[in-house]
């Protein structure tokens, strides 16, 4: 009987040891790094606004953005985990889009619960769902949005005048801002059908550098990355639209959300914020990691990553900021006005600061300064 109870302890031993040596295995790769981002991220985005384990109202959410460099907060943001951490245990869902309409319809729809748009798909769509949709709750990135040109068929601005130029789709951002310039010059163009003194051709961003290259477009007033992706086909950059703008800073993305989810779900939109402020905060610490990291995500979503001469020349111009840089929005918003696209809104409420300073307040940073007129931030 005691060598029965010897043989069974021995064969629990020989059962057990693999186990407890994977586990030290494990413990030991972890200590190093391996398998894991935690090394690339900042101590404090590793832990849920609530602690591990912490409950949200909401089981998941859904991020919408675009897959160019403009919206670098959320392909950086998503791909590093930085989001999805203070989520906790609220699933990330995400979706991409090519422009800004068709994001905020779905926004408008609710197939889309929180999304990173620009300003003048947010101001429209406000204004369409006559203010029920969307409010803006953060920035997200200033600039990177360059007029590129066949070298050549166009040497000079003045050269534009006949020829026929990309943007990504009507009443978009760029949309907006290429015929706000074309009637700074005195060219007279239909927005709607894009016809006049210089021809505007929507075309969407992933084909864009084939329609340049087949030469259909003389050049595009377009985002990074396509912007850079034209150069390298052999494109020169005639005008940064920085260089337009009080102090080079114009807003370029915003952080939005439906009204209805804000206010089903504030706890939700609050963990999302306070994930996108702690992403912009790790890209500017480490620009070069950051550039590798959107670029992989870029590589997730299209199958390609960008040539390193594209990337390279791409990246410094795009800056990103908490701050939504609501005065450029109500100029842009303006410019829309102009061309005829919209009637002047009343942008009243369109702002809802509060949540994006509630959580900057929490990491003892200083709040965003309400846009006045228009937002509902009182302080909070």
């Amino acid at each position: 009987m005691f060598r029965a109870r010897r043989a069974r302890r021995a064969r629990r031993a020989r059962r057990t040891r693999p186990a407890a040596a994977l586990l030290l295995l494990l413990a030991a790769l972890t200590s190093c790094g391996y398998g894991s981002r935690a090394d690339q991220v900042p101590a404090a985005a590793q832990t849920p606004a609530g602690g591990a384990g912490a409950k949200l109202s909401a089981g998941s959410v859904t991020l919408g953005y675009f897959p160019n460099l403009t919206h670098a907060t959320a392909l950086v943001g998503v791909r590093e985990g930085l989001i999805q951490r203070e989520l906790g245990g609220t699933a990330l869902k995400t979706t991409t889009f090519n422009a800004g309409p068709a994001e905020v319809e779905a926004l408008n729809a609710g197939s889309v619960d929180i999304a990173f748009i620009g300003p003048s798909p947010a101001v429209n769509g406000y204004v369409k769902s006559k203010g029920r949709n969307p409010r803006i709750v953060s920035g997200s990135a200033s600039g990177g949005v360059k007029l590129v040109v066949n070298p050549e068929r166009i040497k000079t601005l003045d050269d534009l005048k006949g020829k026929r130029i990309a943007t990504p789709q009507l009443g978009n951002t760029q949309d907006v801002a290429f015929l706000n310039w074309a009637a700074t010059r005195g060219w007279k163009v239909d927005a709607a059908s894009g016809k006049g003194d210089v021809s505007v051709v929507r075309t969407n961003n992933t084909i864009t550098p084939d329609a340049y290259r087949s030469g259909s477009v003389d050049g595009a007033w377009v985002p990074e990355p396509t912007a850079s992706k034209l150069v390298a086909e052999g494109a020169t950059v005639l005008l940064d639209e920085s260089d337009l703008w009080p102090d080079g800073k114009f807003v370029i993305t915003n952080v939005v959300v439906s009204q209805e989810f804000l206010k089903a779900h504030p706890d939700v939109v609050e963990a999302v914020l306070r994930g996108t402020v702690k992403t912009n905060e790790w890209i500017n610490a480490h620009r070069d990691e950051a550039k590798a990291s959107a670029n992989a995500a870029l590589k997730t979503l299209s199958g390609k990553e960008l040539e390193p001469e594209v990337i390279d020349r791409a990246w410094p111009g795009i800056v990103v900021t908490d701050d939504p840089l609501a005065a450029t929005l109500r100029a842009q918003a303006d410019h829309a006005v102009a061309a005829g696209l919209l009637e002047r809104p009343d942008l009243t409420g369109i702002y809802d600061l509060g949540p994006l300073n509630e959580v900057l307040g929490s990491l003892h940073r200083p709040p965003v300064t309400p846009p006045g007129p228009g937002s509902d931030d009182q302080g909070r």
